[in-house]
């Protein structure tokens, strides 16, 4: 049996979070993978050369979600390995709580087909992937006096809820 090669690789992202009506929400996005399974994630990308762990995860979060946002704090990462091209492949991916500070969810790229606001609380049954949800309760009991309050600037009116 042929060994796989290994090899690394890294992302960064964000949580990002506002209060709404006193409940506290935050940003998912839907993707369609293989066979038209649809997974609900959270918002991640890959740095461009020269680019900072930061630097990435507000470029690619605001360009997933459509949304101005700003770095809080940073967030516990998450690692995995998966298989691509004949690679065994360890991930990292570096998490940053983030407010939204302007901007539209109906302005997301195409990585996503979808993206909205949902409460914390139906975080752990529409995000797909375990570690995500685990990563999400984590920041949700960090969150403290941390959460903008109402009226802080996050996306506009129009945007889907």
């Amino acid at each position: 049996m042929a060994r796989l090669r290994s090899a690394t690789a890294t992302s960064a992202g964000g949580i990002v979070v506002r209060r709404e009506g006193g409940r506290t929400q935050l940003v998912v996005g839907s993707r369609r993978r293989e066979r038209d399974a649809i997974t609900w994630t959270l918002p991640k990308g890959t740095p461009e050369r020269g680019e900072s762990l930061e630097q990435t995860a507000l470029r690619e979060v605001g360009e997933e979600t459509g949304l101005q946002v700003r770095i809080i704090r940073p967030l516990d990462d998450i690692e995995y390995w998966f298989v691509q091209s004949g690679k065994r492949i360890h991930k990292t991916v570096h998490y940053y709580l983030m407010e939204a500070i302007g901007g539209d969810l109906g302005r997301h790229d195409r990585e996503f087909e979808q993206v909205r606001w949902i409460p914390f609380d139906d975080a752990r049954s529409i995000l797909t992937f375990e570690t995500e949800r685990t990563l999400v309760a984590q920041a949700e009991d960090a969150l403290g006096a941390a959460i903008p309050g109402d009226g802080a600037a996050h996306a506009s009116p129009g945007s889907p809820a």
